[in-house]
C-alpha cells in the first residue's frame, strides 16, 4: 500500500467523522445521552470508542503501548467529547502527513491493553483503523436517525465525487 492511498483513507475517514460529529451537534444532552439496542449503548459509547481506537493505535504506530482506555464517563457533554476528538483528529492526521512510505511497508510491534504482544504491518493497521471507523460511524448513524438527526451518505464514493 502506498502512503498517498493511506492519505485518502484518512482524509476520507476525517469527512465521515465530521459528518457524524456535526450532527450529533444538534442533539441535546439528553439525546446524546439516550439509550440505544445499539452495541455501544448510546451515542456516546459509539464515539468515544471510535475515538479511542483512532487514540491507542495512533500511540501504538509511534512506539507506544497505553495501557488504559478512553471511557465514556471521561467526557460528560459532547462538547468535551468533540474537543479530545479535534485534538486526536489534529494528532493523526499530522502522523499520517509525516510517515514515511517506507515505515508505511513495515512490521511494528505493540502491547495490547490486555498485556498481548503483537507485530503487524503500519499499512494493514491504519486500513484496519479506517475500516472499524467505518462500522461504528455507521452504528452512530443509526441511533443519530433513530433521534430524527440522519448525517446522511458517508460511502467514500461520495467523499472522492466532492474532492475531485
Amino acid at each position: 500500500m502506498n502512503k498517498d492511498y493511506i492519505q485518502t483513507l484518512y482524509r476520507y475517514n476525517q469527512w465521515a467523522n465530521a459528518r457524524i460529529l456535526d450532527t450529533a451537534a444538534k442533539l441535546s444532552p439528553e439525546q446524546f445521552l439516550t439509550p440505544s439496542e445499539h452495541p455501544h449503548r448510546y451515542l456516546r459509547g459509539v464515539l468515544v470508542h471510535t475515538l479511542f481506537a483512532e487514540w491507542i493505535w495512533r500511540k501504538r504506530w509511534s512506539g507506544e503501548s497505553p495501557t488504559t482506555r478512553l471511557k465514556p464517563e471521561d467526557f460528560p457533554t459532547f462538547e468535551s467529547l468533540r474537543t479530545r476528538w479535534q485534538e486526536e483528529e489534529s494528532e493523526l492526521m499530522k502522523f499520517v502527513e509525516e510517515v514515511s512510505e517506507e515505515k508505511i511497508n513495515a512490521p511494528f510491534h505493540y502491547t495490547s491493553t490486555e498485556g498481548v504482544k503483537y507485530e503487524n504491518i503500519l499499512c494493514e493497521s491504519m486500513a484496519h483503523v479506517v475500516n472499524h471507523g467505518t462500522q461504528h460511524r455507521s452504528e452512530a448513524a443509526a441511533i443519530l436517525t433513530e433521534l430524527g438527526f440522519s448525517p446522511g451518505d458517508l460511502d467514500m464514493i461520495l467523499f472522492r465525487r466532492k474532492k475531485l
